[in-house]
């Protein structure tokens, strides 16, 4: 393992220093994998669990770096949550479904078609407090066989609500050249979610989208760009319990107002293309670099539901 190393910051509000400890260092846990997504934290078991999607292999790691194989193979999964009851939700590219694995092991899928046609390769997945599992849905993942199997795309780049009782998809939101990660605020008013674009535009979308949750009813409404990341472009990203948003982008991980206003920037030395809240108190982000995972604390918790 590499030494330990603290990370870079930028301040562009003077807010922002309160969210940093200058003697965090950045933690190695997990290295040698070819490209790590889907970070999510079991707090009650006290590990994660992260995809290595081209190993196609779904990784068990603890706080002190002791890693084992959760599932293999896993279907080449991307995104990840959990829902109300504690399960493991996950967007598998290569069966182009959300599956829900249950206490006993099984794996059941919730979608994979919506109107008749298949979903292309669902990216990121959140849970909303009433249960609705809510997920986008790009083309990423069908695009290349490396993370998957290479397809046809049946249907365009949307973002999705599933009732897991009723087993109704709805879609929510469309016009999205590639909607990748995406968070609930804190109170679930709004939803947040990455604009990535075309996976090879040579000038590629990078722009977080924030929409009006309705309350009672899967629906949106009052879609609007909140903010541009640069360089790079926005694939995992994360709300504290103080409303903020935390972003990926091409540097690092930046930390947005829940206006959008660049509050900072954690600099590690590797591009980060997604991470999680997790640890005792929410309080530490457990890391995506490519192959490798690192843990760092910061001093603001994550949301709850991440």
């Amino acid at each position: 393992m590499a030494d330990r190393l603290v990370p870079r910051y930028e301040q562009f509000d003077a807010s922002f220093a309160s969210f940093v400890l200058a003697n965090a260092a950045l933690e190695p846990l997990l290295e040698g994998c070819r490209w790590l997504e889907g970070p999510v934290w079991f707090a009650d078991h006290e590990f994660l669990l992260v995809s290595d999607i081209p190993n196609d292999r779904t990784l068990r790691v603890t706080e002190r770096g002791e890693v084992s194989v959760f599932r293999q193979p896993a279907g080449y999964p991307n995104g990840h949550a959990r829902d109300r009851e504690g399960r493991l939700i996950e967007c598998s590219h290569l069966h182009r479904a959300v599956r829900r694995t249950n206490p006993d092991g099984d794996i059941e899928t919730l979608a994979d078609r919506y109107l008749g046609k298949r979903l292309n390769a669902p990216n990121d997945v959140v849970v909303k407090s009433d249960g609705t599992i809510w997920f986008t849905d790009p083309h990423y993942g069908i695009e290349t066989d490396y993370e998957g199997s290479k397809q046809l795309p049946e249907l365009g780049p949307s973002v999705y609500c599933l009732d897991p009782e009723t087993n109704e998809l709805t879609l929510v939101a469309d016009g999205f050249d590639g909607p990748n990660g995406l968070a609930f605020s804190p109170d679930e008013r709004t939803l947040y979610i990455a604009e990535s674009g075309r996976q090879f535009d040579p000038a590629p979308k990078r722009v977080l989208r924030a929409l009006d949750v309705h309350p009672t009813a899967p629906r949106l409404r009052n879609g609007r760009d909140l903010h541009a990341v640069s360089p790079g472009y926005i694939d995992g990203l994360r709300c504290d319990v103080d409303g903020n948003v935390w972003v990926t982008a091409g540097d690092g991980i930046h930390v947005l107002s829940a206006h959008g206003a660049l509050l900072g920037k954690i600099l590690p030395p590797a591009a980060v293309q997604n991470f999680c809240f997790g640890g005792r108190h929410r309080s530490r982000l457990f890391i995506c670099s490519a192959g490798s995972l690192h843990a760092l604390s910061v001093n603001r918790r994550g949301a709850r539901w991440p």
